[in-house]
């Protein structure tokens, strides 16, 4: 069989949701050819190339751009079977990708993806429809197939300073032991993990460095998940390129919980954590079930600092039950703790994402405020408690895009201070933190001078779509840029996180 593989976004990364199942493709006698439509024009050729078309959709920005193409795709060719692979790929399957995708792939991909390039059902496959498939198991993992994709140079790179390096992303593992019931990855793996071979890991690392990467991201949900495969994996990466830097994500709690291991991570090469935070009110931490509290946030960020290692929060200011003064809170936190320079201004305008299957849809707190479920944005509507908030939010999107959410010294620190300066005055007209002196920069906690290593790419895995994004989707094909805003209905701004 004949697969075109696409990639429409995976946060400025070279896709591994691509070369990853293109090896395994490969490897069962399949010729692949791939396309990633965040960096290159689309190829209607390429389509009619194809004995099948499958898309990669491991987050939200991804499954609703990829929705849009896949109409596209099947408007040229009608009978041309379609695939949606990845964690959001069940995601609204019974009305977005109803009539667009032919079979929709959830958990891991490859061995089902295999089975569908091949004609048949996969083994170990359990699911409801005949089109869907949740596939958990796994019988080996293959180096991903970097060949098929886009230079490095095309990707988002590591900023130290003046200085910015080629980056690539690797996977040490799959799914998550944790059930934080606004994320995704609960409703697939249900706290399952699967890891990645060291051995496959390093021989993945290697093709990056080939090619000129000098710095690596591990993009595995919680690097932490599995501490011993994590340290074994720095460990064997860094004994073969010592020269080699690495950022990771971890929750909190593993911050804190291991923190014998953050001497040696430092010294295998770990300049930035990016961990999601959330928020800092305890209230809201237990609804969203994240196992920390703010002041162990406060502690995360003095111990990884005493390793040399910067923390990248990651936030959800705005949930149906927040209140203004809970976003000041998060500000003056940022502040506090010296992390202007380290926070991506899309950050400060996050909207809670509710997807079909969302565990938070059960909490008294959410259902209260729920509206109805919108299949183009792919995510239930509601509204906010605290009367205009909801415009708040939607200011502060149109705000962050509008000023390119670029996490540069004074594009940082500028657009950081007109976020403050909108939430102070909405505060004030709404009686709540008038006459409150803010904290002094650092008064928590201080961080090195200069700029923080950062990569390039400010958005994250649930942020709605941008306008540029949709642009750079449509270049070369704007009858699918039409169609995908006609599709969506989407206002600028306003990007979501689950």
């Amino acid at each position: 069989m004949r697969v075109l593989l696409v990639s429409t976004y995976e946060l400025g990364h070279q896709p591994v949701h691509v070369a990853s199942p293109a090896a395994a493709l490969r490897a069962g006698g399949h010729d692949v050819c791939a396309i990633d439509v965040s960096v290159e024009p689309w190829d209607r050729d390429l389509v009619e190339w194809a004995d099948g078309v499958a898309f990669s959709v491991p987050m939200h920005t991804a499954m609703r751009m990829a929705v849009a193409l896949a109409a596209s795709v099947r408007a040229q060719r009608p009978d041309l079977p379609i695939c949606l692979y990845g964690l959001y790929a069940g995601m609204s399957r019974d009305s977005s990708s109803a009539g667009i995708a032919d079979r929709v792939i959830v958990g891991e991909y490859e061995p089902a993806l295999l089975a569908w390039a091949n004609g048949t059902g996969g083994a170990n496959a359990t699911g409801g429809a005949s089109d869907m498939v949740v596939h958990l198991g796994r019988s080996g993992f293959t180096t991903p197939a970097r060949d098929l994709l886009p230079p490095l140079e095309r990707y988002a790179r590591l900023v130290l300073g003046d200085e910015e390096r080629l980056a690539g992303a690797v996977e040490a593992s799959h799914g998550c032991s944790h059930r934080c019931r606004h994320c995704p990855l609960p409703v697939v793996y249900d706290g399952r993990l699967r890891v990645v071979p060291e051995e496959v890991v390093v021989s993945d690392v290697s093709q990056l460095v080939a090619v000129g990467a000098r710095h690596v991201t591990f993009a595995d949900p919680d690097f932490l998940n599995g501490p011993r495969h994590a340290v074994r994996v720095a460990q064997a990466v860094h004994s073969c390129f010592p020269d080699l830097s690495f950022d990771c994500t971890t929750k909190v709690e593993h911050i804190l919980a291991h923190a014998d291991l953050w001497a040696g991570m430092a010294k295998a090469g770990c300049l930035f954590v990016v961990s999601a935070f959330e928020s800092v009110d305890d209230t809201t931490l237990r609804i969203l079930d994240k196992g920390h509290t703010a002041a162990d946030e406060s502690a995360a960020v003095t111990l990884l600092r005493g390793h040399g290692i910067e923390v990248r929060p990651s936030w959800l200011p705005f949930t149906p039950w927040a209140k203004a003064a809970e976003v000041g809170a998060m500000l003056d936190f940022v502040v506090a703790h010296d992390l202007v320079g380290n926070v991506d201004a899309v950050q400060y305008t996050i909207r809670l994402l509710l997807p079909e299957g969302s565990l938070l849809l059960s909490a008294p707190e959410v259902k209260a405020r729920l509206e109805h479920y919108d299949a183009a944005r792919l995510s239930w509507v509601w509204t906010a408690e605290e009367f205009g908030l909801d415009e708040l939010q939607r200011d502060l999107a149109a705000l962050v895009e509008a000023a390119g959410a670029q996490p540069v010294a004074a594009g940082a620190e500028d657009t950081f201070e007109e976020v403050d300066a909108r939430v102070r005055a909405f505060m004030s007209s709404h009686g709540t933190g008038s006459g409150m002196v803010g904290p002094r920069r650092g008064s928590q906690s201080s961080g090195p001078t200069g700029l923080r290593p950062r990569l390039s790419e400010p958005w994250f895995c649930c942020s709605e779509p941008t306008s540029t994004q949709q642009a750079a989707v449509g270049v070369g094909m704007n009858e699918v840029h039409v169609e995908f805003r006609l599709a969506t209905n989407l206002p600028p701004g306003a990007p979501l996180r689950s």
